[in-house]
């Protein structure tokens, strides 16, 4: 399916919501660092829809990298400017920096290259060997990091409430992702397709996490984003996905507004309609019926969300209960339908109030 054209497209790792927050209510330094963001990803948003507005969705097959079955990576260095993709600083198979967020970057572009690789048979973004681009200390103190459809793009943090955006491998495996739903489903970005969209990336963000750490579903945190709240901030994480809505509670960031039930489903015209704040219903899904499976999530319940976003009957405009059943399909045509991964994942969506029960 070819790149979806709406004119709603994800505006970076964090959402507009929180830093709205932050400009109003943290310190005269991170208020300005987030108010800058804001603008800063306010333009590119508009860069990129006029992009799709114009050129339309793509067509034809894509561009036809050299398939090597291993990443292509290249990090630059913005030198804290918004031009893009900055200075070259480390190449495919060349040494670390001695530049943290550099390294970093390189590390966890491969890590979530090797999931897709070595567990889905999937080459690089487009399954065609794209190259994975990176560009650090971008802008000044810039809070998010986001993919702009040819690379990652990673801020420093405003360093009080905010810490690097490479900190955590599975922000990274959460943007690239966007990506891949962009060559595949290519779900809108509104609404409950859009919350999938979030829901999806968060998914493969934790699970290029376990996989990098080797982690069983038992043993992983299922936190988003740990460690890119700095210690002076009430949060674990930007978003549970064992218990939405728990992350953080803190003076200046308020508290996780994600509901983990449909029930608390939140209708807003802020966000694009929630994609940041409901998605936590399909996370909660996902973490239930992974740690009902057991063992490692990546090989059980990921494979079938991964087939699900592959599938063809999978509409761009898709809602939490038809992402369901196509899941419910896939695991029984994957494992079988008297399979326990079948029979978890469909008693995950019961419990979480997406199927009846």
């Amino acid at each position: 399916m070819p790149l979806q054209s709406s004119r709603f497209l994800p505006p970076g790792f964090v959402p507009p919501y929180l830093l709205d927050r932050l400009a109003e209510r943290a310190s005269a330094h991170a208020s300005a660092r987030a108010a800058q963001t804001l603008m800063i990803d306010r333009e590119h948003r508009g860069l990129r829809e006029a992009v799709a507005t114009t050129q339309g969705v793509s067509s034809g097959r894509p561009p036809a990298y050299v398939r090597r079955d291993a990443p292509q990576r290249a990090v630059h260095d913005a030198e804290h400017t918004m031009s893009l993709p900055g200075r070259l600083v480390r190449a495919e198979g060349q040494a670390p920096t001695r530049d943290i967020a550099a390294d970093e970057a390189y590390d966890y572009l491969g890590a979530t290259y090797r999931l897709y690789r070595d567990i889905y048979e999937r080459d690089s973004i487009d399954n065609a060997g794209m190259p994975l681009t990176g560009s650090v200390h971008y802008g000044n103190d810039y809070d998010n990091a986001f993919w702009n459809g040819k690379q990652m793009v990673f801020g420093d943090g405003d360093g009080e409430v905010m810490n690097r955006f490479t900190i955590a491998v599975d922000i990274i495996g959460h943007e690239l992702t966007h990506g891949v739903i962009d060559h595949e489903s290519g779900l809108i970005y509104q609404g409950q397709s859009g919350a999938l969209n979030e829901s999806v990336c968060d998914v493969f963000g934790v699970l290029v996490k376990q996989h990098l750490l080797k982690q069983t579903a038992q043993q992983a945190d299922w936190l988003v984003g740990a460690g890119l709240f700095t210690a002076k901030v009430e949060a674990r994480a930007l978003r549970s996905m064992a218990e939405p809505g728990t992350a953080y509670d803190d003076p200046v960031l308020g508290k996780d507004p994600q509901p983990a039930h449909m029930k608390d489903l939140v209708v807003t015209r802020q966000d694009n309609g929630g994609v940041h704040i409901n998605s936590g219903i399909p996370n909660r899904a996902f973490y239930l019926a992974a740690t009902a499976i057991q063992g490692p999530a990546w090989e059980t319940a990921g494979r079938v969300w991964y087939d699900t976003v592959c599938d063809r009957r999978l509409r761009q405009d898709s809602d939490f209960l038809a992402f369901a059943q196509l899941t419910v399909e896939n695991a029984a045509r994957r494992f079988g339908a008297d399979s326990a991964a079948h029979k978890a994942i469909g008693a995950a969506w019961n419990t979480v109030g997406v199927t009846p029960s």
